[in-house]
């Protein structure tokens, strides 16, 4: 008769096997979670057929006092890669505070510890010498892994290939009920809210996106555009200042929107009103994923964008000069 052992014995190769195969089952999932891109990485959509959403209405009509013009600031399309998890306007001096990826256009040097000297002395992508910092979350399609710098680093949730901007566009426009005034050097600003997601409500949700074929209809959701059309996203700054502070505790305070109409807050005054337009060649059907954080699960709700400016008295004389006199302007 063959001894069956010790109950111990013959307990411990079965625990042996269902590690082995729990081990297995756990790395098959996160495997599979990486390469469709669920989980915390999943884009949270809503994805939209812009055909189907109707025109906007129009912006306010000029008055007779208005300022009329437009500047248009040659920055290139961030062709060198500036990218970094660092958010210099809401967490200055702190390395990866933003635990999402920023793309940046203008000021080379933009980083964490980047000081208003270190900013006015660096070089800049802007063909006129403009020395401002433009920047914004990267856009991701997540059915790539992507092999480059921060298309995995920046974790939290941010993975996937990181979509190259096709275009940028930034552009400074006047007041429809008055002149404007000049910004002060070093102002900071910033537009959207990053935590829309879960702040609900939509107050502070200032993006739109759309398609390029389509630029009288927008969405606050991924759009779904015609094939040949680019993805686009618009991200319009507040222009009404408070003639006191370049930036403020809770970084927004001091610069506000002005309301529907175009008039500014009581005790602000009119500054060039900055929008950024950013353009991508997506093909229809592929997943998207804005940098966001993790509770924030991609929502496009939480696009975003930052600005500090870097100009001279005489560059913003430029601007204000251009648009309070009905100019089309190029620098």
């Amino acid at each position: 008769m063959t001894a069956m052992g010790n109950p111990e014995e013959r307990r411990l190769p079965l625990l042996l096997a269902c590690l082995v195969l729990c081990l297995g089952l756990a790395a098959a999932v996160l495997g599979a979670a990486r390469a469709a891109g669920s989980g915390p990485a999943a884009a949270a959509g809503p994805y939209v057929d812009l055909r189907r959403v109707p025109p906007g209405p129009a912006g306010p009509a000029p008055g007779p006092g208005a300022s009329t013009g437009t500047v248009t600031v040659e920055c290139g399309r961030d062709e060198e890669g500036h990218w970094n998890e660092d958010n210099l306007v809401v967490s200055p001096g702190v390395r990866a505070g933003a635990h999402h990826t920023h793309a940046y256009v203008g000021n080379l040097s933009t980083d964490a510890l980047s000081t208003d000297a270190s900013l006015a002395g660096a070089a800049t992508s802007c063909t006129g010498g403009d020395r401002s910092t433009y920047y914004w979350p990267v856009l991701r399609r997540t059915d790539q892994p992507g092999s480059g710098p921060h298309e995995g680093a920046a974790g939290h949730g941010n993975a996937g290939e990181i979509l190259r901007e096709a275009s940028v566009r930034v552009e400074f426009r006047g007041s429809p009920v008055s002149a404007v005034v000049a910004m002060p050097r070093f102002l900071r600003a910033i537009t959207g809210d990053a935590v829309a997601y879960t702040a609900g409500g939509g107050a502070g949700v200032r993006a739109r996106w759309g398609c390029s074929g389509l630029p009288d209809r927008s969405t606050t959701g991924y759009p779904r555009c015609p094939a040949g059309e680019l993805v686009t996203r618009t991200l319009v700054f507040p222009s009404c200042w408070n003639g006191l502070d370049t930036t403020a505790p809770d970084h927004r305070s001091h610069l506000l929107f002005p309301s529907p109409g175009g008039v500014c807050p009581q005790g602000t005054f009119p500054v060039p009103e900055l929008r950024v337009s950013l353009a991508y060649a997506v093909a229809p059907g592929v997943p998207l994923a804005l940098d966001s954080f993790p509770e924030q699960r991609h929502s496009p709700l939480t696009d975003h964008a930052m600005f500090v400016n870097v100009m001279t008295e005489e560059q913003m004389a430029g601007i204000v000069g251009c648009l309070n006199e009905g100019r089309t302007c190029r620098t």
